[in-house]
C-alpha cells in the first residue's frame, strides 16, 4: 500500500504543477507531456497571483528542461530569475526558487555551487524545515557531482555532501526527502571509504523507492548499488544495477542523469571486456544527446543570466518605450533627457529661491565586477544601484544615468532642508550601497561593489554644477573610495565612510 507523502513545494506552486512533476518522476512521461502542453498553452508565464511567481516558473523551466523544450527551459528560467532579483531573497519560496535554478545551473558549476549554498542560507534564516532539507539536497547532490569530476576535491566535497544529506535526513520528515538522502549519500559515503554503510543506504532507498514507485529515486539508488559493486570488483553486479538505473534514467528523461549512468555502464562494460554492451551504453549516451546536452551545460550559466538581463531590460524598457529619455537597462533618465529637462528645471528651481544640488556617483572597482562575475553581473549591479536610488530620492528628483557606472541626482527641490542637504543625500546614498546585500548580483566570493560621490550646490547651470561635483568626486575616488566629498566652494568639510 503507498503511503502519503507530503508533496514538494507543497503550498508554493498549484496543485497541477505537484501533479506534472509526480508524473515525470514516475516515469509517465507521455501523460506529463500532454498535461504540459495544457499547462503552458497559451502564456507560459501566465501564473495565478495565489502563488509566488518566480517560483512556479522555474519549476516549470525544470520540467521543460527534462522534457527537452530547452528554449522554453531557458525563457522560464530567466522570467523566474528576473522575478526574484526584484527583492532580496527571503523565506521557503526564494529558497526553493534559488536551488532550483542552480539544479538548472549545475554545468556552470561555480555559478550553481554559489545559488545552492545561498538557498540552503536564506531557507535556514526562514526557519522552514521542508524547505531546507530540500534544498540541502539540492547542494550535496552538486557536490557529489563535482566530486566525480574533479579529483583533486573529491575527498573535500564528498565530506561535504555527506554532511548535508545527514543534516537532510534529520529535518526531513517525508518520504521522498529520506529515500533521496539515503541513495545520495550512498554515494559520498563510497567516495570517502565507507562502502558497508553505502550499501546499507542504498538498499534502503531502492525498496522505498519501488514500494512508492518514485523511479527518479530508483534511478539514483540502482547507480549508488552499482558504484558499490563496481568498487567491490563485482562488474558482473555492477553492470546488472547500472544497467537498471540506466533504464530508469531514460524512463523518467532526466538527461543528466543518462549521462552519467551511461558513462558508467561504458567503463563497466570495458572492464569486463564486453565490447557489445559497451558499444550499446555509448549508443545510448548518443542517444541522450552527449555533445548538445554538454554544450548547453557549459554555455548555461552564461546564457540563462543574458536571458535573464534581457528581459530584465525589455521590463524596463516596456514601460518607457515612449520616452526616447530612458535608459532600457535601469529604467533612469538618460543623459539626453538629463540635457533636455535640467535647464528649465535648474531655472525654476532658482526662481523658487532654493539652491540645486548635484550628486555625481561613481560605482568602484566596476571592472573587477565585469571581469570576475561577468558583464551580466556587471549589468545587474547598475539595475541594482539603480533601485537603491530610488529608494534612497524623493519622486521628484531627477535620476539619470549619466554614462556607463556613473549616476547624477538632481535634487531640485530639497525644502530649505539645510546647508547640507545634498551632502545628507549623499551619505544616505553611500550607506545603502555598501550595506546592501551583494550576493545573488555578482555571488558570494565577489568583492561587493561600492560607490563614490561628488556633491555640488549652485548656481543654477548644469554645466557649472556637473564640474564642481566632478571634481569632488575625484577627490574621493583619489581618497580611498566608498565616500563622499563635497564641492568646497559650498562647503569645507567632507563626509567620509566609517
Amino acid at each position: 500500500m503507498r503511503h502519503h507523502q507530503r508533496p514538494l513545494l507543497e503550498g508554493l506552486i498549484p496543485e497541477q504543477d505537484h501533479r506534472l512533476r509526480s508524473l515525470l518522476d514516475s516515469g509517465r512521461v507521455d501523460e506529463c507531456q500532454e498535461g504540459f502542453e495544457e499547462l503552458i498553452c497559451p502564456a507560459p508565464g501566465v501564473v495565478d497571483d495565489d502563488w509566488p511567481r518566480s517560483t512556479v516558473l522555474v519549476h516549470r523551466a525544470l520540467m521543460a528542461w527534462r522534457l527537452g523544450r530547452i528554449s522554453l527551459a531557458l525563457e522560464l528560467a530567466a522570467e523566474g530569475w528576473a522575478e526574484l532579483d526584484r527583492d532580496e531573497p527571503s523565506g521557503p519560496a526564494a529558497a526553493h526558487t534559488l536551488s532550483m535554478l542552480g539544479y538548472l545551473l549545475e554545468g556552470h558549476r561555480t555559478s550553481a555551487l554559489g545559488l545552492l549554498s545561498l538557498a540552503v542560507e536564506v531557507a535556514r534564516e526562514s526557519g522552514d524545515e521542508s524547505a531546507l532539507a530540500h534544498c540541502l539536497l539540492r547542494e550535496a547532490t552538486a557536490l557529489v557531482a563535482r566530486a566525480l569530476h574533479v579529483d583533486a576535491l573529491s575527498m573535500q566535497c564528498y565530506e561535504q555532501a555527506l554532511d548535508r544529506f545527514d543534516e537532510a535526513l534529520r529535518r526531513g520528515d517525508d518520504g521522498p526527502v529520506t529515500r533521496r538522502a539515503l541513495s545520495g549519500s550512498a554515494r559520498a559515503l563510497l567516495g570517502i571509504g565507507q562502502a558497508d554503510e553505502a550499501h546499507r543506504r542504498a538498499k534502503s532507498a531502492l525498496e522505498q523507492s519501488i514500494a512508492e514507485q518514485d523511479v527518479f529515486c530508483s534511478a539514483t539508488a540502482y547507480w549508488a548499488l552499482g558504484s558499490i559493486h563496481r568498487e567491490a570488483g563485482d562488474l558482473e553486479l555492477a553492470r546488472t544495477k547500472t544497467s537498471r538505473a540506466l533504464e530508469a534514467g531514460e524512463r523518467i528523461r532526466d538527461t543528466l542523469l543518462v549521462m552519467q549512468f551511461s558513462d558508467d555502464l561504458a567503463a563497466i562494460c570495458h572492464e569486463l571486456g564486453d565490447s557489445v554492451g559497451e558499444a550499446e551504453a555509448l549508443r545510448r549516451t548518443v542517444n541522450a544527446s552527449s555533445v548538445t546536452v554538454s554544450t548547453l551545460q557549459e554555455g548555461l550559466g552564461q546564457a540563462l543570466e543574458q536571458r535573464r538581463v534581457a528581459v530584465q531590460a525589455q521590463q524596463l524598457a516596456s514601460a518607457a518605450q515612449e520616452a526616447a529619455t530612458r535608459d532600457p537597462l535601469t529604467g533612469l533618465t538618460n543623459r539626453l533627457g538629463l540635457e533636455r529637462q535640467a535647464p528649465e528645471l535648474l531655472e525654476q528651481t532658482a526662481a523658487q529661491g532654493r539652491v540645486p544640488w548635484l550628486i555625481l556617483i561613481d560605482v568602484d572597482w566596476f571592472k573587477g565586477v565585469n571581469d570576475e562575475s561577468g558583464h551580466a553581473a556587471g549589468d545587474v549591479t547598475l539595475q541594482e544601484v539603480a533601485h537603491l536610488l530610488r529608494s534612497e530620492t524623493r519622486s521628484r528628483d531627477l535620476l539619470i544615468r549619466w554614462a556607463g557606472d556613473e549616476f547624477i541626482v538632481l535634487l531640485l527641490d530639497p525644502d530649505n532642508a539645510g546647508a547640507d542637504a545634498g551632502a545628507l543625500v549623499a551619505e544616505r546614498i553611500r550607506a545603502a550601497v555598501d550595506s546592501h546585500d551583494w550576493r545573488l548580483a555578482v555571488g558570494a566570493t565577489a568583492q561587493p561593489p561600492t560607490v563614490s560621490i561628488g556633491v555640488a550646490a549652485g548656481p543654477a547651470h548644469l554645466d557649472s554644477l556637473f564640474a564642481a561635483a566632478d571634481a569632488a568626486l575625484y577627490r574621493a575616488k583619489r581618497a580611498g573610495r566608498n565616500r563622499v566629498e563635497i564641492d568646497h566652494s559650498a562647503h569645507d568639510n567632507a563626509i567620509t565612510s566609517p
